[in-house]
């Protein structure tokens, strides 16, 4: 099998995700992705019935056998103080929450 996910790709793919990787550590999860592309490749080889049906999984939700779809409530803290007391920074009634560290893609 060739690789599909090549160390150009993969190293292409850490930097968009922001991720920080020994090159151990790259190379032993190329090298995973690789052979679930693999396994992937040999499911699709199977043959199967035109007449079978797609689905993500074995077990058919059905409306009889599915939960009701509750309503979306929104619903306040009876004593949202009391909350923000155990927050790390709070301001204005709210909480504050570090920045997510982030580059501009270009």
């Amino acid at each position: 099998m060739s690789d599909e996910i090549t160390p150009e790709l993969f190293t292409h793919l850490v930097e968009l995700a922001a991720l920080e990787l020994a090159p151990s550590e790259a190379e032993y999860l190329r090298r995973e992705l690789n052979n679930q592309l693999k396994a992937i490749h040999e499911l699709e080889a199977i043959p199967l019935d035109p007449a079978t049906p797609v689905a993500s999984h074995g077990v058919p939700y059905t409306p009889a056998t599915s939960p009701a779809i509750r309503e979306d409530l929104a619903l306040s803290h009876p004593d949202p103080g009391r909350l923000l007391k155990t927050a790390p920074e709070t301001e204005a009634g709210y909480l504050v929450v570090p920045e997510i560290p982030h580059q501009d893609l270009k």
